[in-house]
């Protein structure tokens, strides 16, 4: 694929591709939030390989678009970027522990999904929501937090 940097600017503009049009719960066009995640896992994670920035790009192109991992593999992303979109991809039906225990194990998932939560926790992006949503995502992320033992990556 040539360059790391390309690879990075490659899952920007996949992400930018599938994501265009969809806005996050406060309206926002949704590849903000990618862009911001990214973002955060350089500043959280100065140590990050590109893959990781290159996954915290592509980390909801499953989940949320028409994108698949056959897509992904024909681009000619690495095996490690599909292996930490994979493990970022939440299941149907699939229980929240089970979910977490697969970030947990692929350290490139974890590093993108403690930028996720940053983001998805930042208390100016609350604000803009109604009150009863804010109070669910709340919870909801504080079990994320606990689940991905975020204080033990931060120690490590």
């Amino acid at each position: 694929m040539g360059r790391t940097e390309d690879v990075i600017a490659m899952a920007a503009d996949v992400a930018g591709t599938a994501h265009a049009g969809q806005l996050d719960k406060v309206g926002a066009n949704y590849i903000e939030h990618t862009a911001r995640v990214a973002e955060h896992v350089r500043l959280l994670f100065p140590e990050a390989p590109d893959s990781a920035v290159a996954v915290a790009w592509l980390h909801d192109v499953i989940e949320d678009t028409e994108v698949s991992f056959r897509d992904l593999i024909l681009w000619g992303f690495s095996m490690e970027i599909i292996a930490g979109v994979d493990a970022m991809t939440k299941r149907n039906s699939e229980p929240v522990e089970d979910y977490f225990s697969r970030v947990r194990a692929n350290p490139i998932a974890r590093m993108v999904k403690a930028a996720d939560l940053k983001d998805n926790t930042d208390p100016v992006r609350v604000a803009k929501l109604d009150p009863a949503t804010a109070d669910r995502l709340r919870a909801k992320y504080a079990k994320a937090t606990e689940l991905l033992a975020l204080d033990e990556l931060a120690t490590n």
